[in-house]
């Protein structure tokens, strides 16, 4: 069940956002994302990237039966929240316009345990993660990596910048789900773009679906070539 991940700290219309954001029920025949975005302080810019981007994954996965995407998102003093799945960008579009960046600490663990939670519920084609920092117990998040692993959830983990922790940690996650990574930095929107089409073709159709984008969009082949790892 999706909704709230720590005590009600936010704003009542959000609350209510996201419960009407339910209403677009997922399908068994589409895939299903996870759209994990860190909405620290430190993200302003990219956050405004990924939500003109988003609905980019929608139209990657449209030739492949479809994409039901949920979003979380962390920021602040523990707060950690997850929308329900929806099937449709302009959704998702209005949840994040919703939604502000405020200073705080990485939870990537609450990102990682909540997918889990999720897979162990429903099917998960996978799990994309986008942030810059990394501040937490890389064993921590390594065993939470390996829980998705058992659960066939394949981690996408895209970093922005290049700080060797983050890169570090992002890379282990990738590698120990079979999923892949990949870094841009704030400016570069095409590539991010790319990424994201990526892992929907993927979580949307599966590694035939990934093949084939692979075959038109020259962003996608390193990213499979690590999933063929």
């Amino acid at each position: 069940m999706a909704g709230s991940l720590t005590p009600k700290t936010e704003s009542q219309d959000i609350d209510a956002f996201l419960s009407e954001a339910g209403k677009a029920l997922a399908r068994a025949d589409r895939g299903r994302l996870i759209f994990a975005l860190d909405a620290t302080l430190s993200r302003q810019r990219t956050w405004d990237l990924a939500q003109s981007l988003q609905a980019r994954m929608f139209d990657a996965a449209a030739d492949v039966g479809g994409l039901d995407v949920q979003l979380i998102y962390f920021r602040g003093h523990g707060e950690c929240r997850a929308s329900r799945f929806v099937g449709e960008g302009r959704g998702l579009a209005d949840l994040m316009a919703k939604i502000d960046v405020r200073g705080g600490t990485t939870q990537w663990a609450k990102v990682l345990s909540h997918a889990r939670d999720e897979a162990s519920a429903a099917r998960i084609g996978a799990l994309v993660m986008v942030g810059d920092a990394m501040e937490e117990n890389a064993d921590t998040l390594c065993g939470l990596a390996g829980e998705l692993a058992l659960l066939n959830v394949k981690a996408f983990a895209f970093q922005e910048g290049d700080d060797p922790r983050a890169r570090s940690a992002f890379q282990e996650i990738a590698r120990l789900t079979g999923g892949a990574y990949g870094a841009f930095d704030a400016g570069a929107a095409a590539r991010l773009a790319a990424l994201l089409r990526a892992a929907a073709a993927y979580a949307a159709g599966g590694r035939s679906a990934l093949e084939a984008l692979a075959a038109r969009e020259p962003e996608a082949r390193p990213l499979l070539a690590q999933m063929g790892r």
